[in-house]
């Protein structure tokens, strides 16, 4: 790898911790001012009409990640034609889907109060609040074009830096609105308005930097043809995405109560960062893996198949350990005690084969970057539908934590049955070389600091900020130290060259030319 692109990999994942953990330092703050400035009730409809509006994202068609796929492998080529017609194809594309989105909310506002068990007070508001939201989600489409297209640059930094004054903004004035007696209306204008803003200002980016027209004759039948051939399958894994994660506030709000929904989010929410704080380190390897499967380096996907899930799984076992260990703390010193009964149980039940897909966070990103992800995307579907059937059984009778067991269930057997095999097998790689080389190194080093946790826990557990936060600081400097010891002894960035070289992974190296 030159050192350029190690510079730019160490731009593009440090850029977007330091968005994400700006976003979740706000959050962490935010959340529990809102939910005590609202109250419960109101709380869960602004979680519920952000979980129905989430639901809009099915309109996308797969549509983004063509954009991320075309923007890198046209540009890497010098092919300013074929990338116009990308750029300008997808706008018009969007625009459609953005008045289309429009048209559905209009439609719904009548009934939202009838299908939902919503209060009578709060009816008025949360019809206002759906319209607000979804306009907001309709123009986003169109604007997204330009965000996709920095990301097949490569550019997350310049979208990560964005979005870190668009958080900031949007938080200080969420206080300002809130604390002057602003209900949910104002918070839905503010949360919607400023990213709005920040999405006109990266469409000026990127326009200034690929010197793009927006023109109509750049809008061809054969590009859309193009996007719609690699995007049918991605939209399939979108509906697989919805159904996942975000039918549970609907299920949970059209069986049960809107307080029911606070108590799922708060467990649901922690889960949500540790998925964010991945996505950080996998969203590079969808353009890295589209460039190298278009210069024939079946070698260089192998081998980022190995690293880019050992950095995942670096970052998501030490996370899951300690929201395991510290889980009911975290939410006590967050959101309150009352809290815990309910909400930590729903964490654990839904973090256990969230760490499984997240550690093979790589995989996924680099099927769709290199277009090997059809069987996945069927998977994955059944896998949703399963999902639903299943919360909408299990809530009845057992409540939000019913509902959090149907997501978990067929989320498990996607993760560890399905996914491992179907990534070795698409890249040319024996499923134990590749378990053993992706995972033995996280899982030792998260093993002292899963340790120093409960060593810590038997001296005190934490009820405070700053004990928590002082528990935390020693348990992650012990696995600081282990990666340093790591990397001194030259083992937690290294490959051996027979990991993925063998006789029987040659050969599916040239099925995997074949294929290309």
């Amino acid at each position: 790898m030159r050192k350029s692109e190690k510079h730019n990999i160490i731009k593009n994942i440090g850029s977007s911790w330091f968005a994400l953990g700006a976003n979740v330092a706000i959050g962490i703050f935010l959340s529990p001012f809102i939910l005590h400035r609202l109250g419960d009730a109101a709380f869960g409809i602004w979680v519920l009409i952000f979980s129905i509006t989430g639901y809009y994202g099915i309109f996308d068609l797969g549509i983004r990640s063509s954009i991320v796929r075309y923007v890198s492998k046209f540009s890497a080529m010098g092919d300013q034609d074929n990338l116009a017609r990308v750029i300008n194809t997808t706008l018009f594309g969007y625009t459609c889907i953005g008045l289309l989105t429009v048209l559905v909310t209009f439609a719904g506002m009548p009934y939202l109060d009838l299908i939902l068990k919503i209060p009578p007070s709060l009816q008025a508001t949360s019809r206002w609040l759906f319209l607000i939201v979804g306009a907001s989600v309709a123009l986003g489409f169109p604007l997204g074009v330009f965000g996709g297209a920095l990301e097949g640059l490569q550019r997350y930094y310049l979208v990560n830096w964005m979005n870190v004054v668009s958080t900031v903004v949007r938080a200080g004035l969420i206080v300002v609105f809130l604390s002057r007696g602003g209900g949910l209306l104002a918070l839905g204008l503010v949360t919607t308005m400023v990213p709005l803003l920040a999405s006109l200002l990266r469409m000026w980016v990127t326009l200034w930097i690929l010197r793009t027209p927006i023109r109509w004759r750049y809008v061809t039948r054969d590009t859309a043809r193009l996007i719609a051939n690699y995007s049918g399958l991605t939209f399939v894994i979108l509906i697989s995405s919805r159904l996942r994660f975000q039918t549970d506030e609907i299920v949970i709000g059209s069986s049960l109560s809107t307080e029911a929904i606070t108590h799922f989010s708060i467990g649901a929410r922690l889960v949500d960062y540790a998925n964010n704080v991945i996505l950080c380190v996998a969203q590079i390897f969808m353009p890295m893996s589209s460039q190298s499967d278009a210069e024939g380096d079946t070698s260089g996907l192998r081998k980022m198949l190995i690293a880019g899930n050992r950095a995942c799984a670096f970052v998501i076992l030490p996370i899951f350990a300690s929201l395991v260990i510290l889980g009911k703390s975290v939410i006590e010193v967050w959101v309150g005690p009352r809290y815990i009964s309910q909400s930590y149980p729903v964490l654990l039940v839904l973090l256990i084969p969230m760490t499984f897909l997240l550690a093979q966070a790589a995989s996924t990103r680099m099927l769709l970057g290199t277009g090997q992800h059809g069987s996945y995307g069927v998977v994955t579907l059944i896998e949703g539908a399963v999902n639903v059937l299943l919360s909408i059984l299990l809530v009845r009778h057992y409540g939000i934590l019913g509902d959090a067991c149907g997501t978990a269930l067929p989320l498990a057997c996607t993760t560890i049955l399905f996914l491992p095999w179907y990534a070795c097998k698409t890249f040319g790689l024996r499923l134990g070389t590749f378990l053993q080389h992706a995972y033995t190194l996280p899982f030792l080093a998260t093993i002292p600091l899963a340790l120093t946790l409960l060593l810590e826990q038997q001296w005190f557990v934490p009820h405070r900020f700053l004990s928590l936060i002082m528990q935390l600081v020693i348990a992650w400097g012990v696995y600081g130290l282990c990666l340093l010891w790591m990397h001194a002894k030259n083992y937690a960035f290294h490959i051996d060259r027979d990991a993925v070289s063998s006789e029987k992974e040659a050969v599916s190296c040239v099925l995997l030319q074949e294929r290309a």
